[in-house]
């Protein structure tokens, strides 16, 4: 493969300290030079890393006026203390922020795969990439010779599975090297589209092939192919479970000891991560009417059984081999399948190792669509990953053009052709396909929600008051794939979130509507205060969620709050002990995280947003929006009628009905909002006070000017 090196950085190999290298690597692609910053002791105490770390370099590389194709802004890439042990399941995350093109705040996206341990095997704590470069580069660092070149390297695609091979056998030295190899690439689609996503590469020994896991949310990849970067690659060899130098490694290896055999004794009879990874929720969430169909119309389909986790185990997913994404996670839920053969597309014919799919990909692309054929979402599924588009992003911005295309909204005209009804799996393939080339509808759709509710307006006289109500955007990004209209709860978990409504800030569909854990908002309100901030420390410190609750001790159910998995809380704050040598409890592990949170709410609220009016969610999302939606459950929505609101509906139409539904329920959405901004120590406007920061001691004169001048 012909290369040149643009520039060459020589730096001294260290040694990890206690989780730390004390040191992250700059780039800044507008000259490109390169060099190291210190992570100073504020920065550990503070912002502890990974998530941390990127927000902290991000705040003080951006201003307010800052875009997210403007050259100050930054893409920085961290895993955090304890990231890296091989000891601990689900320790190998990496977390990565950037200013999102979908809503012009900081976005963070975790992932896993071998570069986040390596970077910082390589003796980077994380990498702050600044500029945009003039053309075309590769970023490789080489943690066994202490060296970062930037470099023009001829590839034949930026095309993800083809990008990935290649620069993994360019820069191994044989094939037991490649596993040495970790590679950071994003494909066409995302250059083409505003919300593209990052793949991160690991090498699969047994399969001899390079797998990929994704930073799905928010466009990272855009900002990634906006920058010039075809790819990242780091190397390190002989990895080894003591690394980051830990303060008592025998603790480590004790907790880890204890989870390994949760897993190995009550995985099968719990969720079957091992087996079928996160698609064992398909069937869960269609019976407990969760699923998404028909852009969130309805949860539930009879066609959910050709798509269930069984079908995918029997016939897809390759069994009998360990599908973990970083060494030790014996819990080893990346699923892949094997051989398949692709119908559609420039690789038509190939036969392709395809990573998943998992429930959020089977849900978006499968079910909200309408479609329910496993074939169609595999297919999709590869080649979202491979163009580098994100399929939740892909999914839900699909299911609303279907759901415009069907109301008259937009036509075949405006579509270019394309018959974009329910269930149409052509038409969504051909507009993936059109994303990746950046051609006709499929460019449209590639803005995201926000901009095409806008767009319909403008241009097609749409009402803009049912696009608001349809279009599952929140803050700009698209939905994640669950049906929230049961759940006051999780629709606050949506909601109130600082990126846009994803899944991993809060998941209380099941404590709010399906056990009544939660009844009153004060309950609502601590649990939306409490999941927030426990799921926030994980993005701290380099760690996978699944290994907290998707396995859970044989005598959870007898603890005092099972929500909270009590003994794997203590886990993680033994964890973090024997890692830094710094003693926590579990409420100061919930305060480290409180101080990462509120100095991101207080830097959207910087960047122009971030505010309640910011927090309000479509309405989709709380209640049926159509006479088609209140029919399909008219039973339960009249009950509620009757015997919450003591509303006669003898005589009333279906339209009378669901305005007084609507105003109640949006009644309860704003009094949660009121009870939650006051838990947090927020004002009513959803505005951190300056008594919060200084109680969590991040009173920093740049954080307290901000809110100063936003509290008048």
């Amino acid at each position: 493969m012909d290369f040149k090196v643009l520039k060459s950085f020589s730096y001294q190999l260290g040694k990890i300290i206690k989780g730390y290298n004390n040191r992250s690597l700059y780039i800044n692609l507008n000259d490109y030079s390169i060099g190291e910053k210190e992570v100073t002791e504020m920065m550990k105490d503070k912002f502890i890393g990974g998530k941390g770390f990127g927000l902290w370099y991000l705040w003080n590389a951006v201003t307010p006026e800052t875009k997210w194709n403007d050259p100050e802004n930054e893409i920085v890439i961290a895993t955090g203390p304890i990231g890296g042990i091989t000891q601990y399941p689900g320790s190998g995350k990496s977390l990565v922020v950037t200013i999102s093109p979908l809503t012009g705040i900081p976005i963070d996206s975790n992932v896993g795969g071998f570069f986040g341990p390596y970077l910082k095997f390589a003796g980077f704590d994380a990498l702050e990439i600044q500029g945009k470069s003039k053309e075309d580069i590769v970023i490789f660092i080489d943690g066994d010779n202490g060296k970062v070149e930037i470099m023009d390297i001829d590839t034949e695609s930026i095309d993800s599975h083809l990008i990935a091979h290649a620069l993994t056998d360019m820069f191994a030295k044989n094939e037991e090297d490649k596993k040495n190899i970790s590679v950071v690439s994003a494909g066409n689609g995302a250059e083409n589209t505003l919300f593209g996503l990052l793949n991160f590469s690991f090498y699969d020994m047994r399969r001899k092939t390079v797998r990929l896991k994704q930073a799905g949310r928010g466009g990272i990849g855009t900002v990634f192919r906006d920058k010039k970067i075809k790819a990242l690659v780091v190397k390190f060899s002989n990895t080894r479970g003591d690394l980051n130098c830990p303060h008592d490694i025998e603790l480590i290896k004790k907790t880890g000891i204890k989870l390994h055999k949760e897993i190995r004794d009550l995985d099968d009879k719990q969720n079957q991560m091992r087996k079928v990874g996160t698609a064992h929720l398909i069937e869960i969430m269609n019976e407990y009417d969760l699923l998404p169909v028909h852009n969130f119309k309805f949860g539930a389909h009879p066609d959910t059984k050709n798509i269930t986790s069984k079908v995918f185990k029997e016939r897809y997913f390759t069994q009998n081999m360990p599908d973990g994404c970083w060494y030790g996670c014996s819990m080893s839920c990346a699923k892949a399948v094997d051989g398949f053969e692709l119908k559609t597309g420039p690789y038509k014919g190939q036969r392709v190792t395809v990573d998943g799919p998992e429930y959020e990909t089977a849900a978006g692309v499968g079910a909200n669509l309408g479609i329910f054929n496993p074939d169609f979402i595999v297919e999709a599924n590869f080649y979202l990953d491979t163009y580098g588009i994100d399929s939740i992003s892909f999914g839900t911005a699909t299911a609303f053009v279907m759901e415009c295309y069907e109301n008259g909204i937009i036509n075949k005209d405006i579509t270019g052709g394309l018959e974009l009804n329910f269930g149409n799996e052509k038409a969504a393939m051909e507009l993936l396909h059109q994303m990746a080339r950046g051609e006709g509808f499929g460019k449209i759709v590639g803005l995201g929600i926000k901009r095409m509710k806008d767009i319909f307006v403008r241009e097609y006289g749409a009402d803009r008051e049912f696009l608001n109500d349809i279009g599952m955007e929140q803050k700009g990004l698209e939905y994640s794939e669950y049906v929230t209209k049961e759940s006051l709860a999780q629709q606050g978990g949506y909601g109130f979130t600082n990126k846009g409504p994803q899944h991993d800030e809060a998941w209380l569909i099941f404590m709010d509507m399906v056990n009544n854990q939660i009844p009153t908002f004060e309950d609502k309100a601590e649990a939306l205060h409490y999941y927030p901030m426990f799921r926030t420390w994980f993005g701290l410190n380099g760690l996978c969620k699944l290994p907290w609750n998707d396995i859970v001790p044989a005598d959870n159910d007898m603890t005092d709050n099972p929500a909270k998995v009590p003994e794997h809380v203590q886990n993680y704050v033994d964890l973090f002990y024997a890692v830094t040598g710094k003693k926590i409890d579990a409420e100061e592990l919930i305060r480290q995280s409180e101080r990462v949170y509120n100095f991101q709410r207080v830097f959207n609220i910087r960047m122009g947003h971030g505010k309640r009016e910011d927090d309000k969610v479509p309405y989709r999302s709380v209640g049926p929006v159509t006479e088609e939606e209140y029919l399909s459950r008219q039973e339960r929505y009249d009950n509620q009628l009757k015997e919450i609101l003591n509303y006669d509906i003898e005589g009333k139409s279906i339209a009378e009905r669901m305005k007084v539904l609507r105003e109640y329920r949006e009644s309860q959405y704003e009094k949660l909002t009121d009870a939650v901004y006051t838990r947090r120590g927020w004002t009513l406007d959803g505005i951190p006070t300056l008594k919060k920061l200084k109680e969590l001691g991040m009173d920093l004169p740049e954080v307290v000017e901000v809110v100063k001048k936003h509290l008048g």
